[in-house]
């Protein structure tokens, strides 16, 4: 290696949540020069930087794991059905640390710039403390749920209290005892977050966009029986989620709803409904399908609420009409609903209460004046694009991926990027992502990735590219998809819809997890058909030579 090239890595992964401390072990232990950069000073991604109360997984833990390595299945005990955050962190943690990662992490690094060299077919990432880092190629293990959405609401600045969002919850304990706390936002973090505020603050205020579809939790321990039986079989367990559509170990009904009897219908409801967690959703296999089957689910769930919520008008505020069920994020909660029957808690529904403005001291609607002495924001993210746009990504040829992604995102399987060379995304917009069992996908991309590297490798690390064309074709097949469902009904974050400005487009792949996952296989298979190897297609070029 020349001394010009004697800082030149192989590869720089961008990332340290489940995929960036996977994809590190996986790459490395294929023989490459690797780092991994982290913005943070501990891994786990997402749940690093979130930390607010309540804050689960709504996969199952023992599913939500990492399923290449036994030792870390046998050493490491999950201790409820839904982890809290803080017990996932560590677990990511844990699997750094058994991997002897750390070493090759750079942690407290944020990537501000990023840029290909055409000619000399690498990367330069610039650090936002002035540093320069080089490879030939990079990873974009970034996550799907990691940038905060934060609104312009008018007067938000002029708020003299507290105001805390959400993803940058603070380290040390948020005291509310004695205070009056509103929450703006109800969708998976208000969902989780509300009943634990609502015992500690004097009083709660929440102010309701649009309400939410949710689920019951059922959190429990596990037992030992349960552990066991998981690592005696888990490896059986996770070829059958990888097979299925969400890559999740659900009981997927295999019927539409009109070929069973009504009283069957309610019956498997009421029975998925007592298990817990999202299993209610998948009783009938045309759910996102057929708008009769939806309004059947949409009806029973917000019968749920009628029963859970004692003032008839407050429960009519918490019924979701404006979408069908399954096309926003359905929540799981744990006394949610129960939790507007406490004296100290009042809803302000936005559909029907306009808000007007944010005060000094707190909220004005049309309806009247509300205290706040704490603000807290719990508006989401800018999703699936909004960490990989936060970086400045560009080629020397005059390519900007944010002037490419201006009227949406356009990806080749959510793997790659036409006109990126050397960049790899994971679970990028095209892919199942945030429909699937987010560790069950990043195992798969960093494992696609790592295997993508080493047939590079054999060719002298040339150039590799998403074909335009292929590209193309894939993104209208991802419309078409989605087009074909309900989804595209609801404003939701799977469009983009909750950022001001930013184009609507359906992001995720909905066709499964075992239709993708095959696709991938089959173009890895075929010569990585669709993408370009130092500048041509290599499938086209076999299939020359061949002839």
């Amino acid at each position: 290696m020349t001394d010009e090239n004697s800082d030149l890595l192989d590869v720089i992964i961008i990332g340290t949540g489940f995929a960036g401390v996977y994809g590190l072990h996986r790459i490395r232990e294929a023989g490459f020069r690797v780092i991994a950069v982290e913005a943070g000073d501990d891994v786990g991604g997402c749940w690093y930087w979130n930390r607010y109360p309540g804050l689960r997984c709504d996969v199952d833990s023992l599913e939500y794991s990492y399923a290449f390595s036994e030792e870390l299945q046998n050493e490491w005990r999950w201790s409820e059905r839904y982890a809290p955050q803080s017990e996932i962190q560590s677990y990511i943690a844990f699997a750094a640390d058994k991997l002897d990662l750390r070493k090759d992490i750079q942690f407290n690094t944020r990537i501000s710039a990023a840029t290909y060299n055409n000619d000399a077919g690498n990367w330069s990432l610039e650090t936002e403390a002035g540093e320069t880092l080089r490879a030939r190629y990079v990873v974009m293990a970034t996550g799907c749920l990691s940038v905060p959405n934060k609104p312009d609401i008018p007067g938000l600045d002029d708020f003299g209290g507290q105001l805390v969002h959400s993803v940058q919850w603070p380290k040390e304990k948020l005291d509310l005892s004695g205070k009056n706390v509103a929450v703006i936002g109800t969708g998976s973090t208000g969902v989780q977050m509300i009943p634990l505020l609502a015992k500690e603050a004097k009083h709660l205020t929440v102010v309701q966009r649009t309400p939410a579809f949710c689920v019951p939790a059922r959190n429990q321990q596990w037992s030992d029986e349960r552990i066991e039986f998981w690592r005696q079989n888990f490896r059986e367990l996770r070829e059958t989620a990888r097979n299925s559509r969400a890559g999740v170990l659900h009981e997927y009904g295999l019927l539409p709803a009109a070929a069973i009897r009504p009283e069957d219908q309610i019956a498997d409801l009421e029975r998925r409904w007592i298990k817990g967690g999202p299993n209610v959703l998948y009783g009938f296999n045309d759910l996102l399908m057929n708008h009769d089957t939806n309004e059947l689910v949409s009806d029973f769930l917000r019968g749920k609420i009628a029963d859970a919520v004692d003032d008839p008008e407050i429960a009519k505020k918490l019924m979701p009409y404006e979408y069908p069920v399954g096309t926003k994020r359905v929540c799981v909660d744990t006394g949610y609903y129960e939790t507007y029957n406490r004296d100290n808690v009042s809803l302000v529904d936005l559909r029907s209460e306009k808000l007007q403005q944010i005060e000094k001291d707190g909220i004005r609607t049309e309806e009247g004046f509300y205290p706040v002495d704490v603000l807290i924001m719990a508006t989401g993210y800018d999703a699936m694009t909004g960490a990989l746009l936060a970086i400045d990504i560009r080629t020397s040829e005059g390519k900007s991926l944010r002037t490419e992604w201006g009227k949406g995102p356009q990806t080749y399987l959510g793997l790659g990027i036409a006109g990126f060379p050397n960049m790899f995304v994971v679970t990028g917009p095209g892919s199942p992502s945030v429909f699937s069992n987010m560790v069950l996908s990043v195992e798969h991309d960093m494992d696609w990735i790592a295997n993508c590297l080493d047939h590079l490798r054999g060719k002298d690390f040339p150039s590799f590219e998403a074909d335009p064309n292929a590209q193309e074709a894939w993104m209208d097949h991802v419309d078409e998809v989605a087009r074909g469902t309900l989804l595209n009904r609801a404003a939701s974050w799977y469009r983009g819809a909750n950022i001001e400005g930013k184009p609507q487009k359906f992001m995720p792949y909905v066709g499964g997890v075992n239709t993708y996952q095959k696709k991938c296989r089959d173009i890895a298979d075929n010569g990585y058909e669709g993408f370009l190897i130092g500048g041509v297609s290599e499938a086209t070029s076999a299939e020359q030579g061949a002839g």
